[in-house]
Parts: structure tokens; sequence; C-alpha cells
């Protein structure tokens, strides 16, 4: 394994003058197609587990979410055409005789997923879902099956994963606002805030300027003052949470689009009202990939790849494993190191070599203060790390280990 470690060149945004964060929360439909294909990949891998001690070969990180139609209205509305969604992959569909219930076990975790998450979407009635299954390449499965019999399994695939540590201020506040506005207090206490909420923050110097888009729910909303007060009130929560991160100035505007209208020629379709609480009913649609990065963020100051992480199988897949254990190396790098100010973290894989032996690790530092050679510890805290990626599905099955949220394991 080579490890290249640099002492200087980590990126430091939060020391630019501007800098630009994005988070998808929840009900974006880009996010409903990372969330589902995980689960969907999840729902198999137990399977196999289950059935036949392992984790058979599968990745289904292909999915487009088909928005449909819907007439919102105040105390109403209705999907007049449902979402259709595509979850198309590979998986092993029969092992040892036994066939694979793949389809049925894709529904069911699709299904219940979005009961657990979606208030107001009733998938049996607004969703249409298409499982597209095949096996895999005999060459790519006959590569895992080897993987199975070796002390680590072998890369699937030659790619990149990066992370960083630690978040910014601006980042932090991103993320903590889309938890809060789909956090359980507010599904108890505003019912009528829709999971489609997308945060986008500017950072101009000292001032952060939010902008939020939520999918309100009209059959929670008597009328256009209820709706109003809705966006006043994600506006101060917004604000309040933000506020207990940072000391930095913070601006908050919600539902841009909508205008100052007047009463008298408001229409529905003139604001943000919904009938599920996300866009995907009619407004937009969705795919695997195109959302937020590992950490749960989309941060174009920061290193990270087009490399999409729902959906891929837990044990080989170094575009997920990858991904995860660059963050997790960044965190811990940080963390243990009081020289280190801030890391970037990348590992390359080579197809068909061990998970836990990467053809690079390439480690970026930001040091506390000036210094020729990055702290001896750094390499060991690498090595370390990289030996456990062969350990990480297990955390990925269980739940310990989520991709979409910082940090990644609790919280």
């Amino acid at each position: 394994m080579d490890i290249v470690i640099e002492p200087d060149g980590a990126s430091r945004p939060a020391l630019s003058p501007v800098e630009v964060v994005e988070r998808k929360g929840l009900g974006h439909p880009d996010s409903l197609c990372d969330a589902l294909a995980e689960e969907a990949s999840l729902a198999l891998s137990r399977f196999y587990l289950d059935r036949f001690g392992a984790v058979l070969h599968h990745n289904l990180d292909k999915a487009l979410l088909h928005g449909g139609r819907a007439r919102a209205a105040f105390r109403g509305g209705e999907v007049t055409e449902p979402i259709e969604l595509y979850i198309a992959g590979r998986a092993v569909l029969e092992a040892k005789g036994v066939a694979v219930p793949a389809n049925e076990l894709v529904h069911e975790a699709v299904h219940a997923w979005l009961g657990r998450h979606l208030h107001a979407l009733d998938p049996a009635r607004h969703l249409r879902l298409h499982c597209l299954l095949r096996p895999g390449s005999a060459e790519l499965a006959a590569l895992f099956e080897r993987g199975r019999g070796a002390k680590a399994a072998l890369a699937n695939d030659s790619s990149i994963g990066a992370g960083y540590a630690p978040l910014t201020p601006t980042e932090a506040v991103v993320l903590a606002v889309e938890r809060r506005l789909n956090g359980p207090e507010t599904r108890r206490d505003k019912p009528a805030v829709g999971e489609d909420v997308k945060v986008m923050a500017v950072r101009r110097g000292e001032r952060i300027e939010l902008t939020v888009a939520d999918a309100l729910i009209g059959g929670y909303l008597d009328d256009l003052d209820d709706y109003r007060r809705h966006k006043t009130w994600i506006a101060d929560t917004a604000r309040a949470t933000a506020a207990a991160l940072t000391p930095l100035a913070v601006e908050v505007a919600v539902n841009t689009a909508d205008g100052d209208l007047p009463d008298d020629i408001y229409l529905p379709d003139d604001i943000y009202l919904t009938v599920t609480g996300t866009s995907a009913e009619a407004g937009d649609d969705g795919q695997v990939g195109r959302g937020n990065r590992a950490n749960g963020l989309i941060a174009p100051y920061r290193p990270m790849t087009m490399e999409a992480v729902a959906g891929k199988n837990p044990i080989s897949h170094v575009g997920k494993l990858y991904n995860l254990a660059a963050g997790l190396l960044a965190e811990a790098i940080v963390a243990e190191t009081p020289e280190v100010a801030a890391a970037d973290c990348f590992l390359v894989s080579r197809i068909g070599q061990p998970i836990d032996r990467p053809h690079m690790v390439h480690v970026r530092l930001a040091l506390a203060s000036p210094a020729r050679t990055p702290p001896p510890n750094v390499a060991d805290i690498v090595r370390r790390q990289v030996a456990g990626i062969g350990d990480l599905w297990r955390e990925l099955m269980d739940g310990t280990l989520r991709f979409d949220r910082w940090p990644p394991r609790g919280g």
C-alpha cells in the first residue's frame, strides 16, 4: 500500500471569504433514490446472510424516480398519477438450489422505508415500483466468490473515495437545519412541514445566507395565512438552530419562488404546496448519485467524487466502502492528532486487489502550526483505519454506520 502524506494542502473553506454548501433533505427525489436503493441492498444482504450464511454478490445502485402528478390544495388535494420508481441492478437470484425472492424483498423494503419516513405519502397508492434485477456478469461474480475465501474481500472496481474533516461551521449549520426540520419534534408538532427540505448556504465573510425550500403539505393547512405562518416558523427554527452552532450572523429565506402574492390573486400553483410532502409527487424527478455525498453534504469547495454510494454491496464495492472509509480516516486523524487542524483523504482501489490494501492512500493535512514534516502517528492511523475496511459491512448491516450523515457513526 502506497501512503502519501502531505503536511500542507488540506482544504480550508472556512478561511475563504466565500463558501457554498448544500444538502438535499430526506424527502428530496434524489435523496429518496439513494435511500431506497440502499434499503433494497440491505434487504437482499440480510436475506443472503440469513439464508446462505454470507452476503452474496449484488449491486442495486441504479435507481430512477419519475415524478408523478398531483393537485395540491388546502385541507386536501390528491395525487392523480403515482410516482414511478425504477430500481435496476445485478444480484444473485438463485443459490444452492434456492430461489431468492428479490423482487418481493425490494418491494417490502421500499414500502417499509417510505412508511417510516414520509408521513403523508401512502406507498400503496402514491408509488408504482419497478424492480429490474438480473444476475451479475460471470467475471464479477467469480471475483466476488474468490474474495469470500480470502482474508479480505477483493475490490470489484477501480475507484476513488474521498473524505475530509472537520466540518466547517457552515457545513455543520446546513446539516443541523435539515435535521431539525425533518426531526421527530417537527413531525409531531408541525405535520404540515414536508420531508422534502433542501438547504442551500452561502457564507460571505461573517454572514451566512440560508435558502430553505420545503414542500409544505396542504392537507394540514387551512389557508394561505396558515401557509405563511408555517414559512415564518421554518425561518425562525432554521435561524435558532444555526445560532446554537455559530456566532456568525444568519439570514434565512424560505420558499423564495412563492413571491409576494396578494390574497385576491393567489392560486394554489403559486406556492410550494404538495399533497405528500415531496416534490416527487409532481415537480421533480430523482436519481441515485445526484444528491449528497457520503457525509450528507454537497460541498463543491471540498474534495469529492462522482461515485454513488447508495445501493452498492457492502462487502467488496469500493465505491461505497472507500468513500465511507476516507471520511472516517480524516475524522480519526483530526481527532487523534492535535497538530492537525484539517485533513483531506483519498483512497484509490485496483480491481481484484484486497480492499484492505488500497493501491494508494493520499492524505493532505493542514497543520495547526507551520511544519515541514507530518506528525509521525498519521501513517499509523492510516494503516489502522485501512485494516478495518473489511469490517465496515457489519456496521452497515446493523445500522451503526450510515452514509448521508455526519458523523457516520451514531448521531
